[in-house]
């Protein structure tokens, strides 16, 4: 029964994550597939880009949501015997199913987003500390350079310092998934980092406010 409800855990993070935000409010409030538009994308930024703050905004907030939500799961064995080392592979265990289902969403024929939000919200959950000092990075980036890729790549790549020699983790787990998300966003945002080379990256678009005329 134990192990079943583990299991069963990890399924639900998956399937929460599943959830096709960016997709589901392109096509019931603006009848299209915002992964045919703008970056192809189907998360927070893209959604900004093409349908605006009024749609782009809630997309975000519930991919953090997602992440956070698919950790606290893990609650349910708080009082089950289970040490705090044990605890933390099941928190680490829901984070990796959480943004699996955002990248990979069973409900969206597999095509989600890159995983940055929902890796957001894992952040809230598993490493407070850090995940503000990732978004003072984050932020900074962005007012200087107007490109979203490159702050959550800069992000992504001061995160897992900052999880063990700035907050001192020291959970092998914990500082683990800290590098994998280190190596993890870069990758997913490959194409982004060869137009930045190029310099065809797009910049981020502060005034944008409405839907683009589609």
């Amino acid at each position: 029964m134990f192990y079943t409800l583990i299991v069963i855990e990890v399924v639900l993070a998956y399937l929460m994550g599943s959830i096709p935000t960016a997709t589901l409010v392109g096509k019931l409030f603006y009848k299209i597939d915002i992964r045919e538009h703008g970056s192809g994308n189907a998360g927070a930024t893209n959604t900004i880009r093409v349908l605006g703050y009024k749609a782009g905004i809630p997309v975000l907030l519930f991919d953090v949501f997602k992440g956070w939500f698919a950790v606290q799961l893990s609650w349910v064995f708080h009082n089950w015997m289970m040490t705090p080392d044990a605890l933390n592979y099941l928190r680490i265990a829901l984070a990796l199913a959480v943004v699996l289902g955002h990248i990979f969403p069973i409900f969206a024929g597999f095509r989600g987003g890159k995983g940055v939000g929902t890796l957001a919200g894992v952040g809230i959950a598993l490493y407070p500390v850090a995940i503000l000092i990732v978004l003072a990075i984050f932020i900074i980036t962005l007012a200087t350079t107007r490109f979203v890729s490159l702050s959550s790549i800069l992000g992504a790549l001061a995160f897992p310092f900052i999880v063990i020699f700035i907050t001192k983790q020291h959970n092998p787990g914990l500082m683990t998934l800290a590098v994998l998300v280190g190596v993890f966003i870069p990758v997913t945002h490959r194409n982004n980092i060869r137009r930045l080379i190029k310099g065809t990256e797009n910049r981020f678009d502060f005034k944008r406010k409405n839907a683009k005329k589609l």
